[in-house]
């Protein structure tokens, strides 16, 4: 799966980022591997509260899809 993310310099140095798809998924890194490697877990971990979130009934069915 690939997402799209916006990674912005910031005024006291260093990066942060955000993922525009996925609201109040933020994060910032001293350097440009550091603010990747903490997009990889904030986008992560998102999707892991989002999908904990769902209820499902008896009657629902869950599929994955692969983007």
């Amino acid at each position: 799966m690939k997402i799209r993310a916006i990674i912005h310099p910031a005024e006291e140095g260093g990066y942060w980022a955000e993922v525009p798809a996925l609201p109040g998924c933020v994060t910032e890194g001293d350097t440009m591997e550091e603010v990747m490697a903490n997009l990889q877990d904030a986008i992560e971990g998102w999707l892991d509260v989002a999908n904990s979130r769902n209820a499902v009934e008896s009657s629902d069915q869950v599929v994955e899809i692969a983007v």
